[in-house]
């Protein structure tokens, strides 16, 4: 059995392991880093899975970023990086950060999420295409690939824009 929770700073070497056991490499785990220093980082937000014996088996982070109109910036949240052990993968961890995870959001006010990911995956939470609501990446990307979730209602409705992600996720 698990349970989710807030990351401590006790977690901090826990979590650059889950995520670099899970994509193979480090950009993932260097990244929570640099945004754990930024003002885009929302503590209540960084969560982890772990086992009745303590073990850290997934990570989830949302930051803060924004949606820039002609009208203004909006704010938003990018979900990234979304991490589970291999050895724990496809059992329902992941599934788990994620619900966890866009329900912290909601409680906490925000109104949207942004994720660049797996479209089969992601759209069983119910993200779609963001460019069906008129919102845009920075960079090129396939377009199913860029996706948005609506925490309230009509969270788009009347905005078209760019994201601007903070300067951590420009370097990964």
């Amino acid at each position: 059995m698990y349970h989710i929770r807030q990351e401590t700073a006790q977690d901090c070497m826990a979590i650059k392991e889950v995520n670099n056991l899970a994509f193979g490499r480090n950009n993932e785990s260097q990244l929570i880093e640099e945004l754990r220093k930024s003002r885009s980082f929302i503590p209540q937000l960084s969560l982890v899975t772990e086992t009745d014996t303590r073990e850290i088996i997934g990570h989830i982070l949302f930051s803060e970023i924004s949606i820039e109109t002609k009208n203004g910036s909006i704010p938003s949240l990018a979900l990234a990086p979304m991490a589970v052990k291999p050895s724990y993968q496809k059992k329902g961890v992941g599934s788990a950060l994620i619900k966890e995870g866009l329900k912290r959001c909601k409680e906490l006010g925000y109104h949207s999420v942004i994720v660049l990911g797996h479209p089969e995956y992601y759209s069983k939470f119910g993200f779609i295409k963001a460019s069906t609501k008129g919102i845009f990446p920075p960079f090129d990307v396939p377009d199913e690939a860029f996706m948005v979730y609506e925490l309230q209602p009509n969270a788009f409705k009347g905005i078209q824009g760019t994201v601007r992600y903070p300067e951590p996720f420009l370097n990964v």
